[in-house]
């Protein structure tokens, strides 16, 4: 029987995951992944309780997650989480990509480590690296790349799921990682994030200029249901998504755009991106939460080719894990790193250095 994270490990529930695979894409063919048969002595229980009592390594959050996707079914129909299993029921996974060999294999790809020791790495990601192999990218990763990296480390397995990456990014952010080699790292590494006692920092340019100088975001995030791969921002006080908090404080005013700090008291999936939209100032460069498009500025054909040689200089949404802040698992010493923007950021940045100090004040007037 095939542990179901192999087949959902991209649905996981942290504001840094991958795209999620999903049950309707393609051309509407579906694959089956994992099945089972209920016992006949069965009682009556929530299938997502039962699947999480089923499958060592994977959460009921991921599970409930999985469901909501429309990737779960039961006797050829998709349920959601509080469906109650029956006795001889047939539980699938059904994905929109055939099954494919999901053990992790070293490559040898560069790395830019920014310290090692016995227990863990920390890592500064360039952006178009995806972190874990998943739905259409089996190859090329974060971590096919710290495989290679401990390769001759015995008790270091990238298919243990006790071992190896404790949190996420995007595919297109750049930054600070933390990678666990030892079990007891990663259970010590986990429950910080989880008690929310680490200290992460992102830097991003978002659109617009916000008319305070700091503030706090707060909106429970799940899937859109009108695009599965983009997160929407939903009431506090409902029952939709996850709670999640941001907070922002303005670092440097471009008139158009502005350069933030966010601070998240949790980690959900795009939580800035989604959160940021949310408020009226998307991420520039940000194709998939509407960050792409010129939506502050001139109309003049000068300032639109600006734009667009920025969105070239910087391809990706403007967003930089710079700052990452734990309690070392082994040594009980506060561990705190601070990353360089990478070259593309940087110089989207100094750009708008460049454009401000060639306008006035009275331009920016909305």
């Amino acid at each position: 029987m095939t542990d179901i994270t192999d087949d959902i490990d991209l649905l996981e529930d942290d504001d840094l995951m991958e795209e999620a695979p999903q049950a309707d894409g393609g051309d509407g063919q579906l694959y089956e992944h994992w099945k089972v048969e209920v016992d006949a002595g069965q009682a009556p229980l929530r299938i997502d309780k039962f699947l999480a009592d089923k499958m060592q390594h994977s959460s009921r959050n991921r599970i409930q997650t999985a469901a909501d996707a429309g990737c779960i079914f039961v006797n050829g129909h998709p349920v959601k989480s509080n469906y109650k299993v029956r006795p001889l029921d047939v539980i699938t996974l059904m994905l929109d990509r055939p099954k494919h060999e999901s053990s992790i294999k070293p490559e040898e790809i560069p790395l830019n480590i920014v310290y090692e020791d016995d227990a863990l790495m920390v890592v500064n990601k360039e952006a178009g690296m995806v972190v874990h192999p998943g739905a259409g990218n089996f190859h090329g990763t974060l971590i096919n790349a710290v495989a290679w990296h401990l390769r001759d480390l015995e008790s270091f397995d990238p298919n243990d799921p006790e071992v190896g990456l404790v949190h996420r990014i995007d595919k297109d952010t750049s930054g600070l990682l933390v990678v666990a080699k030892t079990a007891d790292a990663k259970t010590a590494l986990g429950k910080q994030f989880f008690n929310k006692t680490t200290h992460r920092s992102y830097n991003a340019l978002v659109w617009g200029n916000p008319k305070e100088d700091e503030g706090r975001i707060e909106g429970n995030i799940g899937r859109d249901p009108k695009d599965r791969l983009r997160m929407k921002v939903f009431d506090p006080d409902s029952d939709i998504g996850k709670p999640a908090v941001t907070h922002y404080h303005v670092l440097e005013r471009f008139g158009y755009v502005t350069l933030v700090q966010c601070i998240l008291e949790t980690g959900r999936t795009h939580q800035i991106r989604a959160h940021m939209k949310s408020i009226g100032h998307p991420l520039f460069g940000d194709e998939r939460y509407g960050g792409r498009e010129i939506l502050r500025g001139q109309r003049s054909t000068t300032y639109k080719a600006f734009i667009q040689n920025c969105f070239k200089l910087c391809n990706r949404q403007a967003l930089h894990a710079k700052t990452l802040g734990f309690v070392h698992p082994t040594t009980g010493q506060q561990m705190d790193f601070d990353s360089e923007w990478p070259e593309d950021f940087s110089r989207l940045i100094e750009k708008w250095r460049a454009f401000i100090k060639g306008t006035t004040a009275d331009t920016f007037a909305e």
